[in-house]
């Protein structure tokens, strides 16, 4: 499941602009780049960054190997000179950003990356395929996360998505709010907390449904949860609670009216005696449906399609811009502002920028601040954006966790109406200073 090298996860124009560069001597001059997103999904209040961890990882294993080389040699995308220079390619500038899990905002300069032209031209796509994805995947999680209000939740959209994907999606959710995958491969590269017990398929198997349930309690013990609605309903919770008795673990539910379904559910497990028994509902959820359930005695909630398509929205568009480069290759040759004029909403802002929230006297976030030059004083210790590599050597991994507790801490810290579903503006606003 690790791949060796991470060069070719990009586009043939970033080589061809090295090689020209190489060619012109601006290849050397110090630049940076900086990704951000113009505006917001339409209807999000707020966005969720997720993917920083694996950039990270991505950069480290940014190497053109000799089998990469023989690749571009054979087909002639770049010549020799440009070939030589990538054999001994490794990033060596600098690069900051918003940690993962934070929220953004239109303009939010989420990553900076710091270098020479030419090193820092390579990670353009490799580094928006994987911010783009993530974060997309974390603000559906996010949403769907406070929808949920604090009941359980569990990613199991990875026979929706591409398998490479389902296992970064997995990732993504966790920061985002889930709490668990299905997806075993992201158990195992990322530790996140694996579930799941039986489909539809295992009751069909046997011959009767009490058969069904017998073996997997044999199998898994009292505490498994047992899926009941292959036929009757009501006949399958009376027997789980016969075979499992009051220990019985859950029942998950995933057709029906669910919200209909779950109060019957409950209402017959407590009379059966069995009132620690949890209900989980599945069936192409999202965060309207979870929403929509918040009246209804569920525990736990099983997530796919929606999920691991961003819920209606699978990219951030998100970009990469140069916005400031020196005017020669001299290392002390200071920094020109730079910036796209385009009709179309697609202009920049140029120069190196910085980033703080401002919030009011009870800590409420009121505003995202962007600006260049010297930070005010009165904004100084509400900077976001963080060192993550120094000299090319990366120097702030952390754990997953990390990142989920943050974003959990930095949703908390805004206005109240960011986590209605209802659409609007991003509920901050973006200053520029």
């Amino acid at each position: 499941m690790d791949v060796p090298s991470t060069a070719l996860f990009t586009d043939q124009y970033e080589l061809t602009m090295l090689q020209a560069a190489l060619r012109a001597g601006t290849a050397d001059r110090r630049s940076v780049f900086e990704v951000f997103t113009r505006r917001l999904p339409e209807g999000r209040r707020y966005g969720a960054l997720a993917g920083v961890g694996r950039v990270l990882d991505a950069v480290e294993n940014f190497r053109f190997d000799p089998a990469v080389l023989g690749f571009l040699r054979e087909r002639d995308i770049v010549d020799g000179p440009t070939l030589d220079w990538l054999a001994g390619y490794r990033f060596s500038g600098d690069i900051w950003g918003y940690p993962e899990g934070e929220v953004y905002f239109p303009g939010s300069p989420v990553l900076r990356v710091e270098g020479s032209f030419a090193e820092c031209v390579l990670l353009e796509t490799v580094i928006l395929s994987i911010l783009n994805h993530d974060s997309a995947i974390a603000a559906a999680a996010s949403r769907m996360s406070a929808a949920a209000g604090g009941r359980g939740l569990i990613e199991m959209g990875a026979r929706r998505t591409h398998e490479l994907a389902a296992v970064a999606a997995s990732r993504a959710a966790y920061v985002g709010g889930f709490d668990s995958t299905s997806d075993l491969a992201a158990g195992f590269r990322y530790g996140i907390p694996t579930v799941g017990t039986s489909a539809h398929a295992f009751t069909l198997l046997h011959d009767t449904e009490r058969d069904a349930f017998r073996a997997q309690i044999d199998s898994l013990g009292r505490g498994t949860t047992l899926l009941v609605d292959t036929y009757d309903v009501a006949e399958a919770v009376r027997a789980a609670v016969e075979i499992a008795g009051p220990e019985l673990g859950a029942v998950r539910i995933d057709s029906g009216d669910l919200l209909l379904v779950a109060h019957r559910v409950r209402a017959q497990l407590d009379e059966l005696g069995a009132r620690d028994t949890k209900i989980v509902v599945t069936s192409d959820l999202d965060e309207y449906a979870i929403a929509s359930l918040a009246a209804a005695p569920v525990d736990a909630y099983g997530v796919g399609t929606q999920l691991v398509t961003g819920s209606g929205h699978p990219t951030c568009s998100m970009v990469y811009k140069l916005v400031a480069r020196a005017a020669s290759a001299d290392p002390k040759a200071p920094l020109v502002p730079v910036a796209k004029k385009s009709l179309g909403g697609k202009a920049s802002v140029g120069g190196r920028k910085w980033a703080a929230r401002r919030r009011d006297a009870q800590g409420v976030a009121e505003a995202e601040v962007v600006g260049t030059g010297p930070v005010p004083d009165a904004l100084a210790a509400d900077q976001l954006l963080v060192e993550l590599v120094k000299g090319g050597e990366v120097v702030a991994r952390e754990p997953l966790e990390a990142a989920r507790a943050r974003h959990i801490a930095a949703r908390a810290a805004l206005p109240v109406s960011a986590t209605q579903l209802s659409r609007g503006e991003p509920v901050l606003p973006t200053e520029y200073a």
